[in-house]
This record gives C-alpha cells, sequence and structure tokens, in this order.
C-alpha cells in the first residue's frame, strides 16, 4: 500500500479531499472489508445503519442506503456503485439523501480514497472541508484497522 499524505481542495461545488494511507494487508483484503457493506457499523464508528438495497450480478451492494452521524445530525444517503475497476478499486455516487446534494468517492487498493462531498445544510466553507477532510481521515484509519485483523 501507497504513503501518503493529506491533501484537499476546494472546486466551488463541492468539497473534496484525498489521502493515502499504508495497510498491513492485502489489497485482495482491502477490497473484501470495504465491500462488505453490512458491516461498516461494526468498525466506522460514524456508520450507524446499512441496507443494501441492491445487487449486481455478482452479488455485490450495487446501490447501499447508509444512516450515519456526522455534523451533529443523523444524515441518510443512497449510493450507487461502480466496480467497473474492481477489484482494484472502485467508485461510488449519491443517488438521494436528506441533507447532502452530492457525494463521490473512489477507493483504490493500494489504498486512496477521494471523495467530493456538497453538504445541503448551510455551513461556512471551513467547516465543510474540515469535515470532508475528517470523513476521509477517518474512513481510512477505520479501514486499516479492519483490514489489518485477522479474518474470521
Amino acid at each position: 500500500m501507497r504513503d501518503g499524505g493529506a491533501g484537499w481542495f476546494h472546486t466551488g461545488v463541492a468539497d473534496e479531499a484525498h489521502e493515502h494511507i499504508r495497510v498491513a494487508a492485502t489489497p485482495a483484503r482491502c477490497y473484501e472489508v470495504a465491500t462488505s457493506f453490512e458491516h461498516y457499523p461494526d468498525w466506522a464508528r460514524d456508520v450507524k445503519d446499512v441496507t443494501v438495497l441492491k445487487r449486481d450480478g455478482d452479488g455485490r451492494g450495487s446501490q447501499v442506503e447508509f444512516r450515519v452521524a456526522g455534523l451533529g445530525q443523523s444524515i441518510r444517503y443512497v449510493l450507487e456503485y461502480d466496480y467497473a475497476d474492481a477489484p482494484g478499486a472502485f467508485s461510488w455516487r449519491l443517488v438521494e439523501s436528506d441533507k447532502l446534494r452530492g457525494l463521490e468517492g473512489r477507493y483504490g487498493f493500494e489504498v486512496a480514497y477521494d471523495l467530493a462531498i456538497d453538504v445541503a445544510i448551510p455551513l461556512p466553507g471551513l467547516i465543510k472541508r474540515q469535515a470532508a477532510r475528517m470523513i476521509v481521515a477517518t474512513a481510512l484509519k477505520e479501514l486499516k484497522h479492519e483490514s489489518e485483523r485477522p479474518p474470521p
């Protein structure tokens, strides 16, 4: 896995964050953990509930509903997943949400996590940028921890 630092920039529409982390696990193990959506509440502290709404022909979650704690609120959203680059990477985009206008992301298994988020709640730009950076950093640390645990 690659080592790197966090980077971040603002495009004017959505706030974006990019981070790389070294994980002492194989890319296959990271992919397995990251696509086991039903288990996210077990290891991702802000994820409270996950429901796989649709699966693709390979049994992978193609549309997944999440309820997370964020910005002091409960946020519900549905993501659609694209596995065109699997198992080396997969990406997602927002289908619907109660509090987000946009959410796109990608895991690349070296492990990289790119995120673009557009919050419908009025917040200062600094707060939105910090939130995007925190979401990415936390998600990668939690994915690293879970991926480095021996499989059950």
